[in-house]
C-alpha cells in the first residue's frame, strides 16, 4: 500500500499511539517534534492514564514528585513548582494537562476513542485500527502507551452482581466527591491503593471493614509540603539530577547508593541505619545495605525490623500480627508507602479481616458472607489491583493478517526484545512493556527512554529509505533467558506476585521484568541502536520506502 493511499475514512497517519498517559502524551510531543504525523487515541474522557482513573481517596504516587516528572524540557522543570513531597492524582492530573496545554498536543489527541482492533498487513507494511467509534485509520508504525496498570482486576468472588449498596474500584473512582460519611463500608484487598485509601475511608465510615487477602509491606510516607528553598535548589540541580537518575538503579537520583551487605556490619550499626531510612520515609528503606533484595538473611534482618514497628504502632498484638507478612519477601512484591495505614486499625471502627482464616464464600445483597459471618455493608470498594503490565495490550484485537494474534503469541507470558517489540509484529514498538524494568522502576524516566529510542529508530529508518523493523525471535529468546538469569540472582522470582510468571502448558516460566540497574539497561538500549540495531530485522516492503510526509516535513530532526 503506498503511503499516500487512503483507507476506509481517508485518514493515514504515520504513527497511532494508543493511550494518553505520560507515555502517550510524551509520545507525541517527541514524535511531532520529528516531523511524523501523529494520532493519540484515548479510551477516557481525559488525559493522564492511570492518573485520569484512580480518584480514590489518598492517590498519590510513591515516587517523589520532582522524580515523577518529565526531564525533556528545562522550561517546563523551571516553571512548574510542585507542593508536596509526594503529590496526590489532583496535581499530577493538572500537571499532565499544563504539559498538553503548553506544547498545543489536544488537537492529535482523540478522548472517548477506543482502539477496539489493530491488524498488520504483510504485504501493504501498514497497521490498520478500528475504534469502537467504527474510524478506521491507517498508519506505518504503533506506539502502544497503554500503561502497565490501567486495567482494573474486579474480585472474582461469587454473588457480586447481587450487592445491591454502591460497588466501586479504586481504579475506576467516579469523578464526582462522594460522600460516604455514615456508611458500613467494605474494602477488599491491602496493596497500594488500599493502604492510601483506608485511613481516609475510616475517617468517614461508621464502620470500615478490611477483608485482607495477604499483608503487604508499608513505609511511612512521611509527606510533607515543600519549602521553596527546597524548590529552589532542586531546580537548580536538575542537571545532575536527571543524569544521576538515567543512570542510578532505579531511575531515582534521590535513593541513595548501598555500599555494604547488611551481615557486614553489627546489629546497632544496621538498626541505627534501618532507623534512619524509617524515619526518612518512602522506598529509599530498600536501599539501605547492597543484599536486601538478593540475601534472604539479610532479607529477614529488614522483615524483623518492620515487624517490630507494626507491634509499636496496632495495640493489638493479634491485628498486628495479621497485618505483618509472612508469605513473601521484603521488595519480592512492589512495598507500598502510606500515611497512619497501620495506626487506623486502633479505631473503634475498623475492623481487620483475615479471609486466609475466614474466607469469603459469597457477596450477598446486603454485605459481605464469610465462612463465619455476615458483614453488612452499604458500600463495597475493590481495591484489587489491574490486570497488570499487558492487560490492556489483550484488550485489543491485535494480529498480523487476521493471523497470528498478540494474545496467541503471549499465551505462555508476553516475550519480547528490550521490552521495545516483539518478534512477527513489525513496526509495533511498546512503552514500558514486558521485558523491561516497566513497573520495577521511576516510570518518567522510563517512559522517556523508550519513547526516545522509539524516535531515534523511527528517525533512522527514515532517513536511511527504510520502512519496517522487526525482531529476530533469535535475539528475544536470548533475552528472555537473560531476564530469566537476572532474577536468579535476586529473591523477587520466589514470591507469588503478580507481575511473576507461571508455567503454562508445559513451558517454561520466565521473569517477565528486567531487574538488573536501569542505567545498565538504558546503555544496552543505547549500544543496540549504535551497532546498527543489534537484534532488529531492517528493510524496505514496497518502492514507496520515502515517508509520505518526508517532503514537507523536518528531514533531519535530532533528539533535543
Amino acid at each position: 500500500m503506498p503511503d499516500n493511499q487512503q483507507i476506509d475514512n481517508g485518514k493515514s497517519l504515520d504513527v497511532i499511539v494508543v493511550g494518553a498517559g505520560f507515555a502517550g502524551v510524551y509520545a507525541l510531543y517527541r514524535l511531532r517534534k520529528l516531523g511524523f504525523n501523529v494520532r493519540v487515541y484515548e479510551a477516557g474522557g481525559g488525559v493522564g492514564g492511570t492518573w485520569f482513573w484512580n480518584k480514590y481517596p489518598g492517590a498519590r504516587c510513591d515516587v517523589e514528585s520532582t522524580e515523577y516528572s518529565y526531564s525533556f524540557s528545562e522550561d517546563l522543570q523551571q516553571e512548574w513548582n510542585w507542593t508536596e513531597r509526594y503529590a496526590g492524582q489532583p496535581e499530577i492530573l493538572n500537571y499532565i494537562n499544563h504539559v498538553v496545554e503548553r506544547y498545543k498536543l489536544s488537537p492529535d489527541i482523540q478522548l472517548n476513542t477506543r482502539v477496539a482492533s489493530l491488524v498488520y498487513s504483510e504485504k501493504d507494511n501498514y497497521w490498520t485500527a478500528t475504534t469502537d467509534q467504527g474510524e478506521v485509520v491507517s498508519a506505518r508504525y504503533c506506539v502502544m502507551a497503554t500503561g502497565n496498570l490501567s486495567v482494573p482486576k474486579l474480585a472474582n468472588i461469587k454473588g457480586l452482581e447481587s450487592f445491591t449498596g454502591d460497588t466501586y474500584h479504586t481504579g475506576l473512582w467516579p469523578s464526582n466527591s462522594l460522600d460516604l460519611r455514615g456508611k458500613r463500608i467494605g474494602v477488599i484487598g491491602t496493596g497500594s491503593s488500599a493502604i492510601q485509601a483506608i485511613p481516609l475511608l475510616a475517617e468517614q465510615a461508621e464502620q470500615l471493614y478490611v477483608f485482607q487477602r495477604s499483608p503487604n509491606y508499608c513505609f511511612p510516607a512521611r509527606n510533607r509540603m515543600l519549602e521553596p528553598e527546597y524548590l529552589t535548589t532542586t531546580k537548580a540541580n536538575y542537571p545532575a539530577l536527571r543524569k544521576a537518575a538515567r543512570n542510578s538503579a532505579s531511575g531515582n537520583a534521590l535513593y541513595s547508593i548501598p555500599e555494604k551487605p547488611a551481615l557486614s556490619v553489627s546489629t546497632s550499626e544496621r538498626e541505627a541505619l534501618y532507623e534512619e531510612r524509617w524515619a526518612g520515609g518512602g522506598l529509599n528503606f530498600l536501599r539501605a545495605y547492597t543484599d536486601l533484595v538478593t540475601n534472604k538473611d539479610a532479607n529477614k534482618t529488614a522483615q524483623d525490623f518492620i515487624a517490630g514497628k507494626i507491634l509499636t504502632k496496632v495495640q493489638d498484638k493479634a491485628i498486628a500480627q495479621t497485618l505483618t507478612p509472612k508469605d513473601h519477601y521484603l521488595g519480592s512484591r512492589r512495598p507500598c508507602t502510606g500515611t497512619n495505614y497501620y495506626e487506623t486499625y486502633n479505631r473503634n471502627n475498623v475492623t481487620l479481616v483475615d479471609v486466609r482464616k475466614d474466607p469469603i464464600t459469597q457477596i450477598v445483597a446486603k454485605g459481605v458472607q464469610t465462612e463465619k459471618e455476615l458483614y453488612p455493608l452499604d458500600v463495597l470498594v475493590s481495591a484489587t489491583g489491574f490486570e497488570a503490565i499487558t492487560g490492556a495490550l489483550k484488550n485489543i484485537a491485535i494480529s498480523v493478517d487476521q493471523g497470528q494474534t498478540l494474545n496467541q503469541t503471549w499465551a505462555a507470558g508476553p516475550k519480547t526484545y528490550l521490552g521495545l517489540m516483539t518478534a512477527g509484529f513489525p513496526n509495533f514498538f511498546l512503552v514500558t512493556g514486558p521485558g523491561s524494568p516497566s513497573i520495577l522502576t521511576n516510570m518518567l524516566p522510563a517512559i522517556e527512554q523508550h519513547v526516545d529510542w522509539i524516535g531515534c529508530c523511527l528517525h533512522h529508518l527514515r532517513t536511511q529509505g527504510l520502512n519496517r523493523i522487526d525482531v529476530d525471535i533469535t535475539y528475544q529468546d536470548d533475552w528472555a533467558q537473560h531476564l530469566n538469569e537476572q532474577a536468579a540472582k535476586t529473591l523477587l522470582p520466589l514470591s507469588s506476585a503478580w507481575y511473576v510468571n507461571t508455567p503454562v502448558d508445559g513451558e517454561p516460566a520466565w521473569f517477565p521484568l528486567y531487574v538488573g540497574s536501569f542505567g545498565v539497561y538504558t546503555d544496552k538500549c543505547d549500544q543496540v541502536a549504535a551497532d546498527g540495531y543489534t537484534g532488529f530485522v531492517l528493510s524496505t516492503v514496497g518502492s514507496d520506502c520515502t515517508n509520505r510526509t518526508l517532503g514537507s516535513l523536518v528531514k533531519e530532526a535530532v533528539l533535543q
